[in-house]
C-alpha cells in the first residue's frame, strides 16, 4: 500500500526554510557565550600585556635609579619622565618618584578609573 503526501513542492520549500530559520537561532543561542567570552579573554589578554610592559619599565628604572642616578632628585615627590618607546603603547598614565632620604619609591599610575591598577617598586639607593 502506498501512502501519498498532498503536500505541494512549495509547502516543502517553506517548511525546509523554517526548519533552516530555526537552526540558524538554535545555532546563534549557541554561539552568542562563545563570543563574549572571547570578547572579555581579549580585554584580559591586552590588560595583562599592558601590566608587563608597565612592570619592565619600572624595574627597570628602579634599578638605574638604585645605582645611583636616585641621587640626581630633590627630596619629595615629582612627575618621572621615562624616555622609552614601549611608554608610547601604554594606557594613559603617569611615573611618579618619591625620594626621602636614601629610600626611593617608583609608581606608575593609570589615569583611568577601571585602568590596570599601579605599580610600585620601592628601593634603597647604595
Amino acid at each position: 500500500m502506498k501512502i501519498q503526501c498532498s503536500i505541494s513542492d512549495r509547502a516543502r520549500r517553506g517548511i525546509v526554510m523554517l526548519d533552516l530559520a530555526i537552526a540558524l537561532g538554535l545555532l546563534t543561542t549557541a554561539m552568542m557565550p562563545l563570543v563574549f567570552a572571547y570578547a572579555k579573554e581579549m580585554t584580559m589578554l591586552h590588560a595583562e600585556y599592558d601590566r608587563a610592559v608597565v612592570m619592565e619599565i619600572v624595574d627597570g628604572e628602579a634599578e638605574v635609579l638604585a645605582a645611583g642616578a636616585g641621587k640626581n632628585y630633590p627630596e619629595g615627590t615629582q612627575a618621572y619622565v621615562v624616555h622609552l618607546k614601549a611608554a608610547v603603547n601604554l594606557p594613559p598614565g603617569h611615573f611618579q618618584l618619591t625620594r626621602t632620604g636614601n629610600h626611593l619609591r617608583l609608581e606608575w599610575r593609570s589615569d583611568r578609573p577601571k585602568g590596570i591598577g599601579p605599580m610600585v617598586r620601592e628601593l634603597t639607593m647604595k
